[in-house]
């Protein structure tokens, strides 16, 4: 049987891990948003692009840094 200890941690790991996932998905999603339509500003705005990259770049890469940062033992 496992630690109950060890158990929480890896469950609370991967909830973060998808939140991570998650939270880039919503910043691309808003900032395309605000690029490509009028809900935020009238006309759209150039800003969207940059954080809709920024939101892609944590999405897909925030994940495997977190992953790497947790490894067992940690690679040198």
């Amino acid at each position: 049987m496992t630690d109950p200890d060890q158990e929480a941690l890896w469950r609370n790991r991967f909830i973060l891990i998808n939140l991570v996932r998650i939270g880039g998905t919503v910043i691309t999603l808003a900032a395309i948003l605000l690029w490509q339509s009028d809900i935020f500003v009238e006309g759209g705005s150039i800003v969207g692009f940059p954080i809709a990259f920024a939101g892609l770049i944590v999405s897909f890469f925030g994940p495997k840094y977190l992953a790497g940062r947790w490894r067992t033992p940690p690679d040198a």
